[in-house]
């Protein structure tokens, strides 16, 4: 599957992973799991885990498979968060990346974070650690904070 200039959009998913506050945290306050991305697209920027579904797969097995993958956790799905496009053009206006993504709400049910292929760190975040994600990913997160309370 041709990723940089595709052709075709490719179906990609994403976990918003939240706990509640937990020992070096803030008490009782709710984070949310981030990774930073080891490769393009967002190469060095902090998102939320998820990836591309490969075929054959469904989109809960896709988004399970990217988490264990990339953090060490075993999750569940809980519910959808938003579906949407993430289109990137070059200087040319030529399609470079073209997602069709899903973001879940998703549980942990074992593992231990330890980051490995696509994502070079993670790290929870409260609400008042998201400066810098792009928009969408914060606003993301925070619906999914409103689905989980």
């Amino acid at each position: 599957m041709k990723r940089e200039y595709p052709d075709a959009p490719i179906a990609g998913v994403g976990a918003v992973i939240i706990r509640a506050g937990l020992e070096g945290g803030p008490q009782g306050q709710q984070q949310v799991l981030l990774v930073r991305r080891a490769h393009e697209p967002l190469k060095g920027e902090w998102s939320l885990p998820g990836g591309a579904v490969e075929l054959g797969e469904t989109l809960e097995q896709a988004i399970c498979r990217e988490v264990l993958e990339e953090t060490g956790l075993v999750v569940e799905t809980v519910d959808v968060v938003q579906a949407f496009d993430r289109i990137s053009r070059d200087d040319e206006g030529r399609v470079r990346y073209h997602y069709v993504l899903i973001d879940f709400l998703c549980r942990i049910v074992g593992g231990s974070l330890a980051c490995a292929t696509d994502a070079l760190e993670g790290r929870w975040a409260t609400v008042e650690d998201l400066e810098g994600l792009t928009p969408l990913t914060v606003e993301v997160i925070r619906k999914a904070l409103k689905m989980a309370s």
